[in-house]
């Protein structure tokens, strides 16, 4: 039957040479999945298992980054998210309910904690924040309502250890899930299923993503327990993913054992000076023998990663650290981590529960994979300028 050439413009009979194999992954943009027949028609994100059906619950090319995610993490499935925020926000509303109460460390990233209690407080979750390094003295904490434990380890800030095994066992005794975010070993520095994590997260964007150029998130679940609770709610949530951003990211893992290896060689390198300095009273890198948790780390890691705080000493008031660090030429000032270009943030009012826990003169930097002496240089030109200051 003759079309015109409006109608060609969108039912073509054109067609390409078959049998075309790349290297890249291709990206499946689209929003409508067309089925076999009527009778095929079904609205059900567990495409896995039923087929294709709506694209806001994945295309070829966000499924592959997920099975990717929970093939290097030993876990069962992994669910995507817009941003490492939108994975902890969907573990929250998947395990919670009204009346429950959830225990977070106090050192756990900031989005995370206002979240808590911010927003679901407003639904009646009632969160605690809990001293990071309490390890299984959790169990005093533990109530006849509590439904969830999150850990953060290191944290992102303050890089608090914790006995996560420690931790889970307690949870565990009652009953109780055990969330983690693991981005800071990237998901492969620390196995969280193997010491009982229940859930873990991560924020793609970090080391994954890798050049601070996507935003994605990670929900991955050891077994099929989760698997239905989380997929119901990210199901409501409409949480779609970029199939362009999860093409980055697929990217990204091609290069992230080697780009793993040389931030940890670089930040320990920069790490390790910064601690011989006199402007500063202690470095908070979970590999060196003076950090708080060394020894954890040592057992449960196999690795370390780009970021790390120090604390400035005490004679040095917050306006000549400001003034350290905008003098700083190879550090841009900005929030993330896990990228290319190295970083500098201060952090002088952290939201603590425990005043004991405050830094005053808390500084965080993110190492990127310049080269270490020209970093080491930066800043001990920067620091020249604070002495002269003085």
């Amino acid at each position: 039957m003759p079309r015109s050439w409006q109608t060609k413009l969108i039912h073509s009979d054109a067609s390409v040479p078959s049998g075309y194999r790349s290297l890249v992954t291709p990206v499946y943009r689209g929003s409508t999945t067309l089925f076999e027949s009527a009778g095929a028609a079904e609205e059900d994100w567990r495409q896995e298992k039923v087929g294709w059906t709506y694209g806001l619950f994945g295309t070829p090319t966000s499924r592959e980054l997920a099975a990717r995610i929970a093939e290097l993490e030993g876990g069962h499935h992994t669910f995507l998210t817009p941003g490492g925020q939108g994975a902890i926000a969907l573990i929250y509303l998947a395990l919670t309910k009204a009346g429950d109460h959830v225990l977070v460390p106090d050192s756990a990233y900031g989005p995370n904690r206002s979240l808590a209690r911010r927003v679901l407080s407003r639904f009646g979750v009632e969160a605690e924040f809990y001293p990071p390094t309490i390890g299984a003295g959790i169990e005093a904490l533990l109530r006849d309502n509590t439904t969830l434990v999150w850990c953060e380890s290191p944290g992102s800030v303050t890089m608090e250890v914790q006995d996560v095994p420690a931790i889970v066992e307690a949870a565990h005794r009652r009953g109780i899930v055990v969330a983690l975010d693991n981005t800071y070993a990237a998901g492969v520095y620390f196995d969280a299923f193997r010491c009982g994590v229940d859930v873990t997260m991560q924020a793609l964007t970090k080391y994954v993503g890798g050049h601070s150029d996507l935003l994605l998130g990670s929900v991955t679940v050891r077994d099929e327990g989760l698997y239905d609770r989380l997929g119901d709610t990210l199901q409501y949530l409409g949480m779609g993913v970029s199939p362009d951003e999860c093409s980055l990211a697929l990217r990204g893992l091609q290069t992230l054992a080697v780009r793993l290896a040389a931030l940890e060689r670089s930040t320990l390198a920069v790490a390790r000076w910064l601690a011989e300095r006199p402007e500063i009273e202690r470095v908070l890198h979970p590999a060196l023998p003076s950090c708080p948790g060394h020894e954890l780390w040592r057992r449960d890691f196999t690795g370390s990663t780009s970021i790390f705080s120090v604390v400035f000493r005490e004679r040095y008031p917050k306006e000549r650290i400001l003034a350290v660090l905008d003098a700083l030429e190879l550090f841009g000032v900005g929030f993330s981590w896990g990228g290319v270009t190295s970083l500098v943030v201060p952090h002088f009012e952290l939201p603590r529960t425990t005043p004991t826990q405050r830094r005053e003169s808390l500084v965080r930097f993110n190492i990127g994979l310049e080269d270490p002496n020209d970093l080491v240089a930066d800043l001990e030109r920067a620091f020249g300028r604070l002495e002269a200051a003085g």
